[in-house]
């Protein structure tokens, strides 16, 4: 692993020319908006609380927008068979195609952005209500993925102009769920390097932390990886690519099913793993599975720490240590049939890292999966 000596607290970062205050949500492209929403309200604890679609006047799509904490997620699926998303879920199935961006200024982001390079997929737009208005412009970056900036200063409704405010008649409970730690990207073989370049050039991003394929292999495959984040932290862009290994890796089946590049796994931070977890498992999604042998020399490995090591191992969470403290953290199987984008749960205690120490045991545990699926 190879880190730069970046300091967030330069005056080059405090001089960012796109300074962006977090994430503001994320959107899916789904075959079934209604029944995703329900899924993610029943089995993640989100609450629904927007909708759009033909009743609010949109006639050729429906969209649930999902919230816990500081999480929003966006499920939209088409009404037309010709409509532009039927055909985005027909190539990639069900996947992301915004991360949405929160900026003061989404004029401002677009031009600083697309002067520097961006290729433009929607120019600045005010939309408005009767809550106020809200600014969006967006630009493309790797596969069909989008990054929106949104701009909502001036706006109080229940999530952008257009949709109404919605619940739903099942209760949802959250299961502490916190808010966006990172998203990782899939790219193809030799692209990680120009998407890096596009984030620090287009984008102000600086380079973080690298992995290569001696960090991130086992037996019979590899990947390499390099993160990407904005001058104050919040927003983080692993980008992945494969390596030459002897067999087929999570990488390349990724590529293969979702027909290109995209988002692979969100990583969403939590303060008690062990009750997020307990809970998700409780309502039925299912995790990637390490051997029990992984905890034998757990506290060998990462040196003390606060939870007890039975729980850890019940839920087969893993653990990892970087020289500011510790992290926690787990990843669910893919969330469709096909095998492309799954969650990571993540608890950070001082760590700033993404979990090295776990890589060749997780990928090993992909790897059992590939297997099964005739994929390895």
């Amino acid at each position: 692993m190879i880190e730069s000596n970046i300091n967030p607290k330069t005056d080059r970062m405090q001089q960012d020319f796109l300074p962006i205050n977090g994430t503001d949500h994320i959107e899916m492209y789904v075959g079934n908006a209604k029944q995703s929403a329900l899924y993610y309200q029943y089995a993640f604890g989100f609450e629904l609380i927007a909708y759009a679609g033909p009743e609010t006047g949109i006639k050729d799509r429906a969209s649930y927008v999902l919230k816990q904490d500081k999480i929003r997620l966006v499920l939209t699926t088409p009404l037309m068979q010709d409509h532009p998303i039927a055909d985005h879920i027909k190539k990639h199935g069900d996947g992301v195609k915004v991360l949405a961006l929160w900026v003061d200024d989404a004029a401002k982001s677009y031009q600083e952005t697309t002067s520097r390079g961006a290729e433009p997929y929607e120019a600045p737009k005010v939309h408005s209500d009767e809550h106020g208005e809200v600014q969006v412009a967006s630009i493309r970056t790797y596969g069909e993925t989008i990054h929106t900036f949104v701009e909502r200063k001036n706006y109080n409704g229940p999530f952008l102009p257009g949709y109404i405010a919605k619940k739903s008649l099942y209760n949802s409970v959250p299961i502490g769920l916190k808010y966006v730690d990172h998203c990782v990207g899939n790219v193809g073989w030799g692209e990680m390097n120009k998407w890096v370049e596009f984030y620090e050039k287009v984008m102000g991003f600086n380079l973080l932390v690298t992995f290569d394929d001696k960090d991130i292999s086992t037996d019979y495959t590899a990947l390499m990886s390099k993160v990407v984040s904005n001058g104050n932290g919040y927003i983080k862009f692993p980008i992945n690519e494969p390596a030459e290994g002897k067999k087929k890796s999570q990488i390349e089946e990724y590529l293969d099913f979702y027909n290109g590049a995209g988002v692979q796994h969100m990583a969403i931070a939590t303060d008690d793993i062990i009750h997020t977890v307990t809970e998700l498992r409780e309502r039925g999604v299912e995790f990637l599975e390490v051997p029990s042998t992984y905890y034998d020399d757990l506290l060998d490995r990462v040196g003390t720490i606060e939870e007890d090591i039975e729980p850890l191992k019940k839920l087969n969470i893993l653990v990892d240590r970087d020289e500011e403290g510790y992290l926690l953290q787990i990843f669910t199987k893919p969330v469709q049939d096909r095998p492309t984008l799954f969650f990571e749960i993540i608890q950070r205690k001082g760590a700033k890292s993404f979990g090295k120490g776990n890589f060749k045991a997780l990928f090993e545990a992909i790897e059992r999966e590939q297997e099964l699926r005739g994929n390895l």
